[in-house]
């Protein structure tokens, strides 16, 4: 956890530049022994311990995203400008790729807000965008966003009406939870993203 803590101001310096599972399927993965899965790099953000909250109030753990590359970002769901332009990006990320490997990709949106993004707020935000099974919505508590913003390389700042300012930058984590890159802005082309997924699909 160290060396992952010691990421925090280069990751600062890059950024200036799954739902519900049926019941068997939940059976299936606890009965994978973690022994199995790969080993983690020093770099990876499936380190960190901290325990998020889904739409639908199931507890997950960022370990759990192991497996296949995940396209994420952080959001807070009353945004009115940035936010939806960063799902939307999201949205044209996930367009470009196969369809085949389109579906081993997973997307997952990060909440600022813990005061008011509660599971039910954020499964209405899923309902209004029309967010596909392989999204993610999750909230969290305060230190535990504050440590993900940082190795994001995300700032933000809450005002006085309880909205946020922030980075908007898009990460692509790996299979194994490391960062392979970041698109920062609004409205980028969707191309490198998918591409470097695609790089990916080997791994799949």
């Amino acid at each position: 956890m160290k060396s992952l803590l010691a990421l925090i101001p280069t990751l600062f310096i890059s950024a200036s530049l799954a739902t519900d599972q049926s019941t068997s399927a939940t059976k299936r993965a606890c009965c994978v022994p973690l022994s199995s899965r790969p080993p983690l790099s020093d770099n990876s953000l499936f380190h960190l311990d901290s325990t998020w909250t889904n739409d639908a109030a199931r507890p997950i753990k960022l370990v759990s995203f192991q497996g296949r590359p995940h396209v994420i970002t952080m959001f807070f769901s009353s945004c009115a400008y940035a936010c939806p332009i960063l799902v939307h990006d999201m949205k044209r990320i996930e367009a470009a790729l196969p369809e085949n490997i389109r579906t081993n990709v997973g997307f997952v949106l990060i909440s600022f807000d813990t005061d008011r993004d509660s599971p039910a707020v954020l499964a209405e935000f899923r309902a209004r965008h029309q967010l596909p099974a392989n999204w993610t919505l999750l909230r969290g508590g305060t230190d535990d966003v504050l440590e993900l913003a940082a190795l994001l390389g995300i700032k933000f700042k809450k005002d006085a009406r309880g909205d946020f300012a922030h980075s908007n930058v898009i990460s692509l984590l790996d299979s194994k939870g490391e960062i392979v890159l970041q698109q920062i802005g609004l409205n980028r082309d969707p191309q490198p993203v998918s591409s470097s997924i695609q790089r990916l699909a080997p791994s799949l």
